[in-house]
């Protein structure tokens, strides 16, 4: 007997995968070789198709993630600047930071009025964060050396608050 909770399970489960933008296959474990001639392009199973995007499928799952670990205060212009093209948040426009955080960890970021702009994955550890506050690229570069992550959050691994999307509303 291989997995347990019947195809019917195993099913839902792959097209919660590809809803989430992974390429799944249910296919029988008793097939001899069965990973191999499936590397091989072998067509074994069932294929369920990815139906997002890679950067898509991982901007979703951030914006899933319930529990940030701090806290970013943007400026006016940062937090326009998120909202109009989701770039990437640079030390500049951070007025304040809070918690306990580390590189990789999930934080919020909020506009001066303390609504939600955005949420992503920090690239420095909260000291680090906050020894940067407010400073452009060149100064951090003259204080601290060249960095080799400029941005407090990359595009990538940031994702506008529903809230503030256009036509996204909540």
């Amino acid at each position: 007997h291989v997995g347990s909770g019947g195809m019917i399970t195993k099913v839902r489960a792959a097209a919660r995968a590809a809803r989430s933008g992974t390429a799944t296959i249910v296919a029988s474990g008793h097939e001899p070789d069965l990973l191999l001639r499936l590397h091989r392009g072998e067509a074994l199973g069932t294929y369920f198709h990815p139906r997002l995007a890679r950067l898509a499928a991982r901007k979703r799952w951030l914006a899933g993630q319930l529990r940030a670990t701090g806290t970013l205060h943007l400026d006016a212009g940062a937090a326009q600047v998120l909202r109009k093209k989701g770039s990437s948040l640079l030390p500049v426009g951070v007025t304040a930071a809070e918690g306990s955080f580390q590189r990789g960890d999930l934080v919020v970021c909020l506009d001066p009025e303390g609504r939600e702009v955005a949420r992503g994955l920090v690239n420095l550890d909260a000291q680090m964060v906050r020894q940067r506050i407010g400073k452009s690229s060149k100064v951090i570069a003259e204080e601290f050396g060249e960095v080799e992550d400029p941005e407090l959050i990359h595009r990538d691994n940031l994702v506008l608050s529903e809230t503030e999307i256009p036509g996204g509303g909540a």
